[in-house]
């Protein structure tokens, strides 16, 4: 059901029972099989972008519609793939202006990337730039979306402890740097990390 609900959320996100059915489930397989549910999982169907954004229909009347109605005309394939090209470009630039140190200017890059490609490294990217900027609950909220789309992502769990240790939830960010630490467990920056977070 897991997967069906994040299906059809795919096609269009502003099914507000899908949602709920997400949030429900995840519930559920939390309980029934702890933390690494995730990896029992079928993989989730990607649904074309063609389909997706047939369907979009303004959601504003919907309870608890904080999604932006999705009102995209349709995009044609040549389109869809003018905008994954444009978004790896301002990615690129966001890149170069982290390594010059204008992280400010970096975040604009790259929240004008993710506009057009919700893309993991994106997030990543622009959540170093928040935990430099200390805006550590932008941060937080980047990494979160990396980790939904990848919920493996070193970076991105790792990130996410820095934020939350700056935002003194301990816990949750010893929680991460384990998850990451079961992925990579010889991952250095991590374990001393966590060697702090155990002073803390």
């Amino acid at each position: 059901a897991y997967v069906d609900y994040k299906t059809v959320l795919q096609v269009d996100c502003s099914v507000q029972a899908a949602h709920d059915g997400v949030n429900r489930m995840t519930k559920a397989l939390l309980e029934k099989d702890g933390v690494n549910w995730r990896q029992k999982l079928p993989p989730i169907p990607t649904v074309p972008i063609s389909a997706q954004t047939r369907w979009s229909a303004p959601s504003a009347g919907a309870p608890g519609a904080n999604t932006p109605p999705a009102t995209a005309p349709q995009r044609e394939p040549d389109q869809a793939a003018a905008n994954t090209e444009r978004a790896r470009t301002l990615k690129e630039e966001g890149n170069e202006l982290v390594k010059k140190g204008n992280h400010k200017k970096a975040v604009e890059k790259y929240s004008e990337s993710l506009k057009l490609n919700q893309e993991c490294a994106t997030y990543t990217n622009r959540a170093l730039c928040y935990l430099t900027l200390k805006q550590y609950k932008e941060a937080v909220q980047d990494c979160t979306e990396a980790l939904r789309l990848d919920a493996k992502n070193v970076k991105a769990l790792y990130r996410r402890a820095q934020a939350l240790k700056e935002l003194k939830d301990y816990k949750s960010s010893i929680a991460d740097i384990k998850s990451l630490l079961k992925t990579e467990p010889k991952n250095t920056a991590a374990l001393r990390l966590l060697q702090e977070l155990n002073r803390a």
